[in-house]
């Protein structure tokens, strides 16, 4: 019997939270979210090109012991990093708890990481969950299925809520009329956030929205250089 959970974890201590709390990205995807191998924390995390995050200003943060571009993919600059992780939450990362878990794709944002995971049992999902609070990591539960029986806390809606709020602000101010109504730069103003921020908001949004109604899977075309 497995359990899909949707999840946020928020602690100022988990990885990769310095970089939208200070560089231009609003929020960093990881297509890998804890790739770890013996000695190190390896993510690959996919930032929006437009943002213009290079890889000095990546490894000029503290907890980044390297850096490394794998290429371009859907506008999204894909790097290979390694992270120390803080004493204080190591623990809850080690690879054992990850033995009865899917990972699916991290979005991480300035506040904590929003997640969607498939357990291959309930008792796996409540040692996950009980492990990350007892090392002061604040679990906030969205939802949860098991075998197809939903219980929501919130919609099926497929998106953050950040990508929804751009995405409902967007078209609440004509964004996707013909003539547009409004501009990207007037957009991001109103939300506090770059342009570039504002446009990898919508575009991903935009890619939730059409790959959930469409049912099909995100293309993972090789990564060019």
């Amino acid at each position: 019997m497995t359990i899909t959970t949707e999840f946020r974890l928020r602690s100022p201590a988990l990885p990769l939270v310095s970089i939208p709390a200070t560089l231009p990205p609003d929020e960093v995807v990881c297509s890998h979210a804890l790739c770890i191998e013996p000695e190190a924390r390896v993510f690959i995390a996919e930032i929006d090109a437009a943002a213009g995050v290079s890889e000095a200003d990546l490894a000029a943060l503290d907890e980044i012991q390297s850096v490394s571009s794998l290429g371009e993919r859907n506008g999204e600059t894909v790097y290979k990093l390694t992270a120390d992780l803080d004493d204080s939450i190591a623990p809850a990362f080690d690879p054992e708890r990850f033995d009865g878990a899917k990972m699916e794709s991290t979005v991480v944002t300035a506040e904590g990481w929003h997640e969607t995971k498939v357990f291959k049992d309930y008792d796996v999902f409540q040692d996950f969950h009980t492990t990350f609070e007892n090392h002061g990591i604040s679990f906030e539960l969205i939802s949860i299925s098991s075998d197809g029986s939903s219980f929501d806390r919130s919609s099926d809606e497929p998106l953050t809520d950040r990508q929804r709020e751009a995405l409902e602000l967007a078209v609440s101010r004509g964004y996707y009329e013909s003539p547009r109504q409004v501009t990207a730069a007037e957009l991001a103003d109103e939300l506090g956030i770059s342009q570039p921020s504002l446009s990898s908001l919508l575009r991903r949004g935009e890619r939730r929205l059409l790959t959930a109604s469409l049912d099909v899977e995100e293309d993972l075309n090789t990564l060019s250089r």
